[in-house]
């Protein structure tokens, strides 16, 4: 609908949605989430919240990632991963799908083409700009299919006829009398556009972003009455503040952050900056209009579970929440087990950059 780069282009004709590249921070999480999702991994999945300590190498320091509240939490399941943006969980879980998948998954939505493979990156140590990050973030809930931002759909001339089309897609029967008035079936437009990630774990991935919104680091929202998603993105030092949320028809981002990188204060984060800017605008946007459920794909069932452990709920359980799970997967039952996702030993050696601070 709109992009806004600046105050005034006569006086600064850099454009911030385009041209500054900037760290994600968390805002990249979702799609090392994805990755795993795409590879028999579900919401309810355990991960380790606990101490890791990345050996880098000869001659090198040892990386410890830490979480934002500096605390750990043990075996956690992933939806926590993303609703409270836990580092060690993501790290652990970068490293279980492999860096070179995290590289991928970058690569394959546009966000990063030349990732270098250094765990730190999958806290979002990268950088993009703010129209990638957004347009990536549309891929998710356009149901995992790819889509390149656009400024200009069509071009006419003087006298109406269409001299550019971005939609090349071929239409066969979309020139034939109205189906309302034939009974025949209404034509459909084919979908050529490229597959990014399965459709099933995209709709699992949104309702993890709900998450964020309804108990995670987007609650700043509140109540809005119709579906919404997002994720915050906070860099070392508080330089950089993002949100990206969106609607089951609408996707916007919002970044917070001088042209010379510097801190914003201390309190200003993703959650605290960006995300009040995010609440405002999608408020004014939606008001009056239907609110519409994220559409689910078929053969995603749900269940209802306890939100904590990830097993399915009694039917007299309370503090309970729907869950997304793909054919085959199921929530565990109480008597049940699962392994914990984690890495060997508490030291492990890979290539990692140390970028201390990244939410």
């Amino acid at each position: 609908l709109a992009m806004t780069g600046g105050y005034n282009p006569n006086t600064s004709e850099f454009n911030r949605a385009t041209q500054a590249q900037r760290q994600p921070g968390s805002a990249f999480k979702p799609f090392v989430y994805l990755a795993a999702l795409d590879n028999g991994f579900s919401p309810t999945t355990r991960i380790l919240d606990a101490p890791l300590v990345v050996d880098q190498g000869p001659g090198q320091p040892k990386w410890k990632p830490a979480n934002y509240t500096r605390k750990f939490y043990g075996p956690s399941i992933m939806r926590h991963g993303i609703e409270q943006s836990r580092n060690l969980m993501t790290a652990r879980l970068a490293m279980t799908v492999g860096m070179p998948m995290v590289q991928e998954y970058a690569r394959r939505f546009g966000i990063d083409d030349s990732m270098p493979p250094y765990l730190s990156m999958s806290l979002g140590a990268g950088e993009t700009t703010l129209t990638q990050l957004t347009a990536a973030y549309g891929m998710i809930v356009n149901g995992g299919s790819y889509i390149a931002p656009s400024i200009i759909d069509r071009v006419q001339d003087r006298f109406g006829k269409t001299v550019y089309r971005l939609d090349t897609r071929d239409c066969s029967g979309c020139n034939g009398p109205a189906p309302a008035s034939t009974g025949a079936i209404p034509p459909e437009l084919p979908d050529t556009r490229t597959r990014v990630t399965d459709s099933a774990s995209a709709y699992q991935m949104t309702t993890m972003l709900e998450g964020v919104i309804s108990r995670g680091t987007g609650q700043r929202i509140g109540s809005t009455g119709f579906a919404v998603a997002g994720k915050t993105g906070t860099t070392n030092e508080n330089t950089n503040a993002w949100f990206i949320g969106f609607t089951p028809d609408l996707v916007v981002g919002v970044y917070v952050g001088f042209d010379k990188p510097r801190p914003l204060g201390k309190r200003e984060t993703g959650s605290t900056a960006a995300v009040p800017i995010f609440g405002d605008f999608i408020r004014r946007v939606m008001d009056g209009k239907p609110a519409i459920p994220f559409r689910r794909p078929t053969g995603v069932n749900l269940f209802t579970i306890n939100p904590e452990t990830g097993e399915r709920a009694a039917p007299d359980e309370g503090n309970t929440i729907i869950e997304a799970f793909k054919p085959g997967q199921r929530p565990l039952e109480k008597s049940s087990s699962q392994r914990v996702i984690d890495v060997p030993g508490s030291s492990t050696t890979t290539v990692a950059q140390p970028l201390p601070g990244l939410y």
